[in-house]
């Protein structure tokens, strides 16, 4: 194997970057116009014959079902890219994940396939969840291993806002779709988001194709791959549950704080909101949109940092910040007030989430050896988005109850999530000098030389 790995140029380390943001907000932006939709059109177009809060139910079901499918996305794309390559699955990652979207935009609703349609529907979402399962973990991976080793931080930020720049997009065409009348809206308005996700897949199809492997996997993995008598890929499997388990369960507890505030905020709030507390549905999307404009300064203040005095206290910063307002913003949305509101959101998600988020990339990828780092990264966020994410709209509609009167108990369900990564982030090591080079054959390194 070489001994050094050529310093990366720093300007293919943000065409990477770009192409890895493009990839991450048509992820987010599959993901999180369901979300959308689910809360809003959902139950009636698919549910019809529910009553309103089961019917809600239902549809927040469907939407955790992607989140089922997402961790066996992670381990067979995880395999696949620490085998095969990270750009070549990226590639397969992303054609799944749009035309599975596309799909969802053209599916007939209830009235017109009946019991087929909320079928269909599922199906198509274990799909886009599946493909979404591996596209986060390459995508991350392939910036982290591009980019400068002083600032691993700062260039995988930027990928990660790929959920507020995918949010701007949902926000600003579901603003058009609320203009519409209800039958239109219900009949064929809100197809339009996601068949608008086609435009994000051919662009980023195109610019992903034109990258080269990452340097690490060519000077470190790949040459390991091609040995006779190399490892089976399901070996790579076996030997991350078994050699890093404990970096996946530090993984789990991680990310309650960051992905529970999130579809909180993104998905459950924007029904609560306006069921429960009247708030005109305009009013929580020009909150997103402002938090989600604010975010891109945000990741890279944070993520800055992160290079500077590590991962470890930028992430328990976050973590405070998300159990502190846990019930503060509750009691900002009831005033029903757009400036309080916002501020609620920006103080939640700006101060408190993109702290977390501004630094997971790195600090996921940076647990695990090179040789597993895909495999690892990927399974691991992907396994703790079934309980710390995707379940997260439901849980909070049953907790609430159907008139919405129980919500101190959503607030302490976020502010268990915070205390849970809290302590995971004390367990974690820190990882933000680590060598990427090394491989789970060879001596662990403590710091990039």
């Amino acid at each position: 194997m070489a001994a050094t790995v050529a310093q990366p140029d720093r300007r293919y380390a943000w065409k990477v970057t770009a192409s890895s943001f493009l990839g991450n907000t048509l992820e987010y932006y599959d993901f999180l116009v369901y979300g959308t939709a689910a809360a809003v059109v959902f139950p009636q177009v698919f549910f019809p014959d529910s009553s309103g809060f089961v019917a809600t139910l239902a549809a927040f079901g469907t939407f955790a079902v992607g989140f089922l499918a997402r961790p066996l996305g992670g381990l067979f794309f995880g395999r696949r890219g620490d085998m095969h390559g990270r750009k070549s699955t990226l590639l397969v990652t992303l054609t799944v994940m749009g035309i599975s979207t596309i799909l969802i935009g053209l599916l007939p609703g209830y009235d017109t396939i009946g019991i087929w349609a909320p079928v269909l529907l599922v199906v198509l979402r274990l799909a886009q969840g599946f493909a979404v399962g591996g596209e986060w973990g390459g995508s991350m991976i392939i910036v982290l291993e591009s980019s400068p080793p002083n600032r691993r931080g700062f260039f995988t930020a930027w990928p990660n806002t790929g959920g507020f720049s995918a949010q701007i997009l949902i926000t600003l065409s579901f603003a058009w779709v609320y203009t519409l009348p209800e039958a239109d809206l219900l009949s064929w308005g809100w197809r339009v988001p996601f068949l608008l996700s086609a435009v994000i897949l051919v662009v980023t199809f195109w610019m992903r194709r034109s990258l080269s492997e990452t340097p690490v996997f060519q000077e470190s993995v790949a040459p390991t791959t091609e040995e006779p008598g190399a490892p089976a890929a399901a070996g790579t499997i076996v030997a991350t549950f078994r050699d890093d388990w404990r970096n996946l369960l530090l993984i789990l507890g991680l990310r309650f704080a960051e992905a529970l505030p999130y579809f909180l905020l993104t998905v459950f709030a924007l029904s609560y909101g306006n069921k429960a507390l009247g708030i005109d549905r305009g009013t929580l999307n020009n909150a997103i949109l402002v938090v989600s404009v604010l975010a891109f300064v945000s990741h890279g203040v944070f993520a800055a940092v992160s290079d500077r005095i590590g991962r470890r206290p930028v992430y328990f910063f976050g973590s405070v910040v998300v159990f502190v307002m846990a019930f503060p913003f509750f009691g900002l949305l009831h005033t029903g007030s757009f400036l309080l509101i916002t501020l609620g959101y920006v103080l939640v998600l700006n101060l408190g989430h993109n702290a977390i988020n501004a630094v997971q990339p790195a600090f996921f990828a940076e647990l695990f050896p090179a040789d597993r780092r895909y495999t690892g990264a990927a399974a691991g966020r992907e396994i703790a988005s079934i309980l710390a994410g995707g379940l997260t709209p439901f849980v909070a509609t049953a907790l609430a109850g159907p008139d919405g009167t129980r919500w101190p108990l959503v607030a302490g369900y976020v502010m268990l999530g915070a205390v849970l990564s809290m302590i995971a982030v004390w367990k974690a090591p820190e990882t933000f000098r680590r060598d990427l080079r090394k491989t789970s054959t060879e001596p662990k390194s403590a710091a990039v030389g």
